[in-house]
């Protein structure tokens, strides 16, 4: 690894930034940061009730720029797109990686018997609840998943007002009836309020961030010994 790698974010809204930043401070401080934002990615697909080709080929191009810029690595900071990141890593000799693989394998791995998963918007809400419920299967783990929408929580990742999602969170979680033993976080930009969400429900809360960080730091550490 060298010693200071370039980790190109690639971010479908501004609220996902900060909390990637945040983690990787505090999980992969050796990194230096490089953010591509195309902000219309996210409004695009839920225009169009979906991630259409034309959206993948926007999101391939921002990862060609990544690449042909330098990136040690990329990683995808939208879960909506994160099947663009598990395509292109098949063929790329640079790590790409989907945002949230690590926070599902840790959520898979601790034996939970049910887990909700919260989103903001419903496209983020259907796509989580769908590739969660894949990644169990895979793993031969039985789960009961279950979605739950928080639009409060849009506005208050976009302001920043960690207080103000952990509430919209909170409230999601008490309109679900029968509690839960976990709880996903479905995006980037709701993690700011995960350690306050778990305080509240007394529940692990899973968030992809820090995960991420983490994930991209051993491989690319693990890269590096091997190579």
């Amino acid at each position: 690894m060298a010693a200071t790698p370039t980790i190109a974010l690639i971010s479908a809204t501004p609220a996902s930034i900060p909390p990637a930043r945040s983690a990787f401070a505090a999980a992969f401080p050796e990194a230096r940061l490089w953010n591509l934002l195309d902000d219309r990615l996210l409004d695009d697909a839920q225009d169009a009730g979906e991630v259409t080709p034309a959206l993948v080929d926007r999101m391939h191009r921002l990862i060609d720029h990544a690449t042909a810029g330098g990136a040690d690595a990329v990683l995808l900071t939208c879960s909506l797109y994160g099947f663009v990141a598990r395509e292109r890593a098949e063929r790329s000799a640079v790590p790409i990686h989907a945002p949230d693989t690590a926070a599902l394998d840790a959520a898979v791995a601790a034996g939970h018997r049910r887990i909700l998963v919260l989103a903001s918007i419903p496209g983020a809400l259907d796509d989580a609840q769908r590739r969660f419920t894949a990644h169990a299967h895979a793993a031969a783990a039985s789960i009961e998943i279950d979605g739950a929408l928080a639009p409060d929580a849009y506005r208050a990742a976009l302001d920043e007002d960690a207080e103000a999602l952990a509430s919209a969170l909170e409230r999601a979680c008490a309109a679900r009836p029968g509690g839960t033993d976990a709880v996903l976080l479905a995006q980037y930009s709701l993690a700011p309020a995960a350690d306050a969400l778990a305080r509240a429900l007394g529940v692990p809360v899973y968030s992809g961030p820090g995960r991420a960080a983490a994930l991209l730091r051993s491989r690319l550490l693990t890269r590096e010994a091997a190579g």
